[in-house]
């Protein structure tokens, strides 16, 4: 059973090689990393060349995407049975790999537990899951997300029905989540698998802390739609 581990990264140069790093240790030989950058414009392609591993794949976009088309531009590329997704600036911790894949025997998408850091390697919160009171259910992810990407896998057949994206969803991660929670069978792992970096620079801010409350109720109306449209019309 391959893994993929699907990346989108933008001016990554900071943290790419620490994150790539702890990714590659824990991969075999046949699975993959696949890299879609969208126009960076310092060093972090060099930075992944550099690295000189031929389970990476790099590709580049002609024209910016954003965060979700980036994403979207990966996963249509991702071969394996399994399907990781991955920030450029966190740090997997070990056993990520391992841990995970068991648990996608029986769960069609899993959501693990992470902790959240500062740039310094600081701990901000021990638990993410603790802090954002996470937990499974449509509606009560539709209400609060919980689907916080670079804690997440799934099987590839996810994507048969995640892809394409919608133009109207905001976040990727937020979409995949609930389409599984309809469809498949999700499962929150409560032990931290990643180190969530919070620097300043990050592309999405934690949850959705910065939208204003007529933004929120408009991505989970659009949310809402788009799942509908999809599944059942």
């Amino acid at each position: 059973m391959r893994v993929s581990v699907c990346m989108a990264v933008y001016n990554g140069a900071s943290f790419i090689e620490r994150q790539l790093n702890s990714i590659l240790r824990q991969l075999n030989t046949d699975d993959e990393i696949i890299i879609s950058d969208d126009s960076s414009t310092d060093s972090t392609c060099e930075i992944i060349d550099s690295l000189h591993d031929s389970r990476i794949r790099l590709v580049k976009n002609i024209f910016q995407r954003g965060p979700v088309g980036n994403f979207e531009n990966a996963l249509g590329l991702a071969s394996g049975d399994f399907v990781f997704l991955s920030d450029q600036d966190d740090e997997w911790l070990p056993n990520k790999v391992a841990d995970t894949v068991i648990l996608l025997e029986n769960y069609d998408l899993v959501l693990s537990d992470c902790r959240v850091v500062n740039s310094l390697g600081d701990i901000i919160y021990k638990s993410f899951f603790q802090h954002r009171r996470s937990q499974p259910g449509f509606w009560k992810n539709l209400y609060k997300n919980s689907y916080n990407g670079c804690c997440m896998a799934f099987r590839r057949d996810v994507l048969s029905y995640a892809l394409p994206f919608p133009s109207k969803i905001h976040m990727h991660d937020w979409w995949i989540g609930l389409l599984v929670e309809v469809k498949g069978r999700t499962y929150f792992y409560p032990k931290p698998l990643i180190n969530y970096t919070r620097h300043g620079g990050n592309a999405s801010p934690t949850g959705e802390d910065g939208y204003s409350l007529k933004v929120k109720i408009a991505n989970r109306v659009s949310l809402f739609i788009c799942v509908i449209q999809r599944l059942w019309i």
